[in-house]
């Protein structure tokens, strides 16, 4: 064996470096080795040191914290792919050679593009691919949650989805969970695809969540470039695991817009359409929600309300309104109990919430 290919043991180097949220599942103790020479595969942890500050001067650790990064640190990352037109195009390298921080929660990958309006990717130079005591290349998907099999009737469960990045999703997604929280439901939450970060997690808390999971809880660093299969997967597991957390309704975020590819696929697929009793879609403006809303009818899914960040314009609300002919909502309606009401719409649901609404 090549000698650049032997591992060297640096366990001590790897617990002083600082880690971030998308590999939280991954114990330190299993953190031993470094191989400083081999193909990197989408969920492979690396040792990286800080070369050049880009868009990204902070990494959100395991704890929540925003820490500041400094030239010449030393972060453990999980490679992934990344699709954000508001940030940046990326994918995983080929090999271990200089590349980018792509995400603030922990992302290694190569930038190929980037939004105008931001600064380029922080700089980084992959110092080995961390592995465990046996030699194993340490991968997101061996700390995965389980698949579990329902035990009986899933809750109600509802999807945000929306035009694009930064249509109001999480913020949608957010004030339901507040409002079916107030109404006295156990709420669980869930982020089904998206670039690993924690940040909408912590939102879905924050608003009252009893319990909230991401993709990466699926050993998943990002869902760009990922197949039909696992993004089935992931909603599986996911959708199962806060169903035997005893929730009584459930909240589901979908990342990006309706024409990213694996947004795409997965709404369009039967196992989506079986999982989620009603959709509420965020949109930036009147003909982005009229869009939006066609294209979900068009493939069978019921559309319950409109929202976003439309709704911080009564103007475009009214718009919106007008053109799509179903409930617009704003953050206060979102947040209310009353949400309740809108979400009945939907006959399975409905009935999943009358019963608890009448213990």
């Amino acid at each position: 064996m090549n000698a650049s290919h032997l591992p060297v043991q640096a366990s001590g180097r790897i617990q002083q470096a600082k880690s971030p949220y998308s590999v939280r599942r991954v114990p330190p103790a299993a953190m031993s080795l470094l191989i400083p020479d081999a193909a990197p595969h989408t969920g492979d942890l690396v040792l990286a040191r800080v070369e050049k500050l880009g868009q990204h001067r902070h990494l959100e650790l395991t704890t929540g914290r925003r820490a500041r990064l400094f030239q010449g640190d030393e972060i453990i990352l999980a490679y992934g792919n990344r699709y954000a037109p508001d940030q940046f195009e990326a994918e995983v390298p080929l090999d271990l050679g200089g590349c980018h921080m792509v995400a603030a929660g922990g992302i290694a990958s190569r930038m190929l593009s980037h939004h105008r309006r931001i600064s380029t990717a922080t700089g980084i130079t992959p110092l080995g691919l961390i592995a465990s005591p046996s030699g194993q290349v340490l991968n997101l998907r061996q700390f995965a949650l389980k698949k579990t099999e329902p035990k009986c009737a899933p809750p109600a469960t509802y999807a945000v989805v929306g035009t694009s990045m930064n249509a109001g999703k999480t913020e949608t997604a957010a004030h339901i969970v507040r409002g079916l929280t107030l109404a006295g439901y156990k709420v669980g939450a869930a982020k089904v695809t998206g670039t690993g970060a924690g940040g909408d997690v912590w939102s879905l808390k924050d608003a009252g969540a009893s319990m909230v999971l991401d993709f990466t809880d699926a050993g998943f660093s990002s869902t760009y470039l990922a197949p039909q299969a696992d993004l089935e997967e992931i909603l599986s597991i996911l959708t199962n695991q806060l169903h035997e957390a005893g929730v009584d309704c459930v909240v589901l975020e979908v990342a990006d817009g309706l024409f990213q590819r694996e947004t795409a696929m997965l709404l369009e697929s039967r196992h989506f359409a079986r999982a989620v009793n009603g959709v509420v879609f965020a949109a930036p403006d009147a003909m982005g929600a009229l869009a939006g809303t066609q294209w979900l009818q068009e493939r069978g899914l019921p559309v319950l309300a409109v929202s976003g960040l439309m709704t911080a314009s009564p103007l475009a609300t009214r718009e919106a309104q007008s053109a799509v002919g179903l409930p617009v909502l704003d953050r206060e309606a979102l947040s209310s109990p009353k949400i309740v009401d809108i979400l009945m719409v939907s006959q399975r649901a409905g009935s999943a919430l009358g019963t608890a609404a009448a213990l």
